[in-house]
């Protein structure tokens, strides 16, 4: 019991309770960007996209280039379940 009131045990579990506390922090701050990145990233390909590829066959039909229709978005989600 007196080596638990030892002034260097409580230091150290302190540091390390802080250190967890931190890294817990850290950890969940990465996994919720990663998640808005994914959620950014597939709003661009699958709302956004196709509108600016309208706009860009737009302006070469007014300049009077020839251009291929635009390729089609395909999002896949990898992070889903897989059938």
């Amino acid at each position: 019991m007196h080596l638990l009131l030892n002034a260097p045990w409580w230091t150290l579990a302190f540091g390390t309770i802080v250190q967890l506390v931190l890294f817990l922090r850290w950890l969940y701050r990465r996994i919720r960007n990663d998640e808005m990145t994914r959620i950014f990233v597939e709003d661009m390909a699958t709302h956004h996209l196709p509108h600016i590829y309208d706009l860009l066959l737009k302006l070469c039909e007014e300049q009077g280039i020839d251009r291929e229709r635009p390729p089609r978005i395909r999002w896949i989600d990898l992070s889903g379940p897989s059938h």
